[in-house]
């Protein structure tokens, strides 16, 4: 007998309230799809950092284990998939256990199997094919979501990158990018032959590079899901990038903002309808499930190009899987469950886009993540806990009341915190303390951080206390992406 076809959203919504075998997402916290919990029976999230002190009742983090040391958030995923701790747990638990990442890679798919699980995420050999940013150029150039005039080359020298973008006529006021990479890691801006000096290392030697002209532009951010039924949309919202109170990266990703007036209304179509272009050419590829496009907006022209693709949840999950129009129907994540659940599906795709297109399905949010920028290494001695935390008339940061919703926060006076780093941490230039999520803006309207912004920071910041380190030398390579 065929099985029953969910036929709207009160029956998907339905179909994981009551829903019966246990889901896990892995990772080293569970900020990417905090408050999923909420939606699908049986979910729990399996994390590496306690950033709840163990008072979240669906967060499992397992007695430190000797370990390697970790290169990569995929290397924190395997240890906690072989951990006795977290065996135990999936075993005791029963069922036919379903996982999701925010990374993982052909060893973690080798684990999953041998939990007796299900991987519910394109196989990593596609995902990491659609993760390099040259693929993503093409893919998008068969979709006909174009990106920033660029070519696409190796550099083997400073002379050469002269004679390439001589051709390409792009001038030389460039932004390089190497295939992969994270939050401004490996986005170079190279304006002269001592730019390209100091990131030789990184460009010489490193495969075919994304060289773009530079554009004066607006970073932002869109999420969907491509699905059977098409592909579903996010909602448009603003980029953090490269502040200097939270990055120590020029150009890198350090935070979201979701409001209804971000761009015009002609900006938030167009990109809009690239990403349902772009999710259909990713359905062509053979990848499905949930993705993330960044789109750079240029500020005189309001043209949109194709930045690069996160084909996973991101930094921005939350803030896309918390909006108004996810409460109204269902969180975006929710789609990309139901398109791995082998669960026949029909949805108007269409109308269900027009829906989340509507200003009214949109509250105005912002998300802000704290890394430390000082040029120094040391040992956390004190750290703020996660939870609520309130901002005194004089600008004074203070904790309020212990918390795990952001939906807690009630007014621009009040934040909600999710600290990463905790005493006994080593605290490195560029290490990630914590997101602090507030109702409304972060940015002015001439997207610089407002003073209200800033002393948050300044309030969480001062929050932690640390004891020097006699070598930082053994750390230098310990930042990498775990959000």
């Amino acid at each position: 007998m065929p099985k029953k076809k969910l036929n709207n959203i009160s029956e998907i919504r339905r179909f994981f309230h009551t829903n019966s075998d246990p889901v896990y997402f892995v990772s080293a916290t569970n900020f990417n799809l905090l408050g999923l919990d909420e939606w699908v029976k049986n979910f729990k999230y399996i994390c590496y950092m306690d950033c709840f002190d163990g008072r979240h009742p669906n967060v499992f983090v397992p007695s430190e284990a000797p370990h390697d040391e970790f290169q990569s958030i995929e290397d924190i995923n395997n240890y906690l998939l072989q951990h006795k701790e977290v065996v135990d747990l999936i075993k005791r638990r029963g069922g036919k256990p379903k996982f999701v990442f925010l990374m993982f890679d052909e060893k973690t798919e080798e684990l999953v199997k041998e939990l007796g699980g299900e991987l519910w995420f394109p196989k990593a050999k596609l995902r990491t094919k659609m993760d390099n940013k040259i693929e993503t150029v093409r893919v998008g150039d068969k979709a006909g979501v174009p990106s920033v005039p660029n070519v696409l080359a190796e550099v083997p020298s400073y002379e050469a990158l002269r004679e390439i973008t001589e051709k390409a006529g792009i001038g030389h006021d460039l932004v390089l990018q190497s295939a992969f990479g994270d939050s401004g890691h490996t986005t170079f801006f190279i304006k002269s032959e001592a730019d390209f000096r100091r990131h030789e290392h990184e460009i010489v030697g490193e495969g075919e590079i994304k060289i773009m002209k530079r554009i004066d532009c607006r970073g932002s951010a869109i999420e969907a899901c491509a699905t059977a039924e098409g592909t579903i949309v996010g909602p448009l919202m603003t980029e953090l990038v490269g502040f200097s109170d939270l990055t120590p990266y020029r150009g890198g990703w350090c935070g979201n903002e979701i409001f209804s007036t971000a761009f015009p209304p002609k900006t938030r179509k167009m990109a809009r309808d690239l990403t349902f272009k772009f999710g259909e050419q990713l359905r062509k590829e053979g990848y499905r499930g949930y993705f993330e496009l960044d789109f750079l907006i240029e500020k005189k022209s309001g043209d949109i190009w194709l930045g690069e693709l996160n084909p996973r949840i991101t930094g921005a999950s939350s803030m896309t899987n918390h909006a108004a129009f996810a409460h109204a129907d269902a969180p975006l994540f929710l789609f990309h469950l139901l398109e791995f659940s082998s669960k026949p599906f029909s949805l108007d795709v269409e109308e269900l886009n027009a829906r989340w297109a509507d200003p009214d399905m949109i509250d105005s949010w912002s998300q802000m993540v704290i890394k430390h920028t000082d040029d120094s290494v040391d040992v956390i001695t004190q750290a703020p806990q996660s939870g609520i935390y309130r901002m005194m008339p004089n600008g004074r940061v203070v904790f309020d009341r212990f918390d795990y919703h952001r939906r807690a926060v009630e007014s621009e006076d009040e934040a909600f915190f999710l600290r990463i780093l905790r005493p006994g941490d080593f605290r490195y230039e560029g290490a990630d303390l914590g997101i602090l999520v507030t109702r409304g803006r972060s940015m002015t309207k001439n997207f610089e951080l407002t003073d209200r912004s800033k002393k948050w920071i300044h309030g969480i910041k001062t929050a932690f206390s640390a004891r020097p380190l006699p070598s930082a030398a053994a750390l230098e390579d310990h930042a990498f992406k775990i959000m």
